[in-house]
């Protein structure tokens, strides 16, 4: 079954019962929909373009450093208040609602990590959220993510639980992040985070289950196994997406053994980190009831590749105004108009981006 066999399902952005669906669909069949971390509407229009190529669906994330990066480096942006933060993930949301309809796929607008001293951007966010809600019947985003994994677990539940209740009553999906993904990430340094922190354990994560499934249905665990934020040498990462599967495993058996239901991987996973992943740790993960994986730093570097490989090609012809290798009085303006370089960059990230879908099956037959 395509997902374009799901109910309803339509191109533009999906929310509530439709966006869970599609999940649920990447969960039975194996693929998950990738995420790709935007800073602009090129960027934003990058993924789309790679989207409408391959005809699947896409996820359109915001960090919190992305999104002020999206309203202006020169807005406040008030520790406390994060207004510019708010501002720019609310922005590119409208945005990408704007004119994800036009590149014809289903696409979910996702807000990423948001750590404790980041709950005012997350409050921020869902007030637009209920706003749009209002007036449209559902949410401005399809998703939010808190990431309360410098906390204590007990608290990092209970803060999730909190926000899953203001969230339920408009069907929004919430991400949430038990044990910590290591490495470097939007100014967020977990390198030197202790090696027990990096990988979960069945105990931890059905703990999740148990605080947030009697609230809703709709959340996601982005569990540790051992994720780097980055790119790293192979080996420099010890990734073990097998224990997942293991969580999946004792989290169906409590349940059978508390209502009698025996659901089989009834855990929804999230891969962070997964920029420079060897591929098959990505289909084990896959296997494992993974449904969406992140990806910054290898569309990070794919964006700036174009516009490096176009100046060095184009060098003669970006040194000024006018005179190039053809003529002292030669003009450069179809060289260094912003939409000739910035679309080499796209091409580039269009490219990984169609790469990442392929890695992780999202891909029609």
């Amino acid at each position: 079954m395509s997902f374009w066999d799901i109910p309803g399902m339509k191109a533009g952005v999906v929310t509530g019962d439709l966006a869970w669906a599609l999940l649920q669909h990447a969960k039975e069949h194996k693929y998950a929909i990738p995420a790709f971390n935007c800073t602009s509407t090129s960027t934003i229009n990058s993924v789309l373009e790679a989207g409408k190529e391959l005809n699947r669906p896409i996820i359109i994330q915001f960090s919190e450093g992305g999104a002020a990066f999206m309203a202006g480096k020169s807005l406040p942006n008030e520790k406390g208040k994060l207004q510019a933060s708010i501002l720019g993930a609310v922005a590119g949301a409208h945005f990408a609602r704007a004119v994800a309809p036009a590149y014809g796929i289903p696409v979910l607008v996702h807000s990423d990590h948001c750590a404790k001293k980041l709950l005012p951007w997350f409050d921020g966010m869902l007030e637009a959220d209920e706003a749009f809600f209002k007036q449209h019947g559902e949410p401005l985003f399809s998703s939010h993510m808190l990431d309360l994994s410098e906390e204590v677990d007990e608290e990092n539940i209970e803060i999730c639980a909190k926000y899953l209740k203001r969230m339920a009553p408009m069907k929004m999906i919430l991400e949430m992040e038990i044990g910590i993904t290591g490495g470097v990430e939007d100014g967020v340094d977990n390198s030197g985070a202790s090696k027990d922190k990096l990988y979960s354990t069945p105990e931890d994560v059905f703990a999740v289950y148990e605080g947030l499934s009697p609230i809703s249905p709709m959340f996601t665990i982005a569990a540790a196994f051992g994720n780097c934020h980055g790119v790293y040498k192979v080996g420099n990462v010890k990734l073990k997406p097998e224990i997942l599967m293991d969580m999946q495993k004792h989290a169906q058996e409590k349940i059978k053994a508390s209502t009698g239901k025996d659901i089989e991987r009834p855990l929804n996973f999230v891969f962070h980190g997964g920029s420079g992943s060897e591929k098959h740790h990505i289909t084990t993960a896959l296997s494992a009831g993974v449904v969406k994986m992140n990806v910054d730093t290898d569309t990070q570097w794919a964006y700036w590749e174009g516009l490096l490989k176009f100046y060095k090609a184009k060098e003669g012809y970006l040194q000024a105004q006018i005179g190039n290798p053809e003529g002292e009085d030669k003009p450069n303006k179809s060289y260094y108009d912003p939409r000739k370089w910035i679309r080499e960059s796209e091409l580039t990230m269009v490219k990984r981006a169609k790469e990442a879908c392929a890695d992780l099956a999202n891909v029609n037959p």
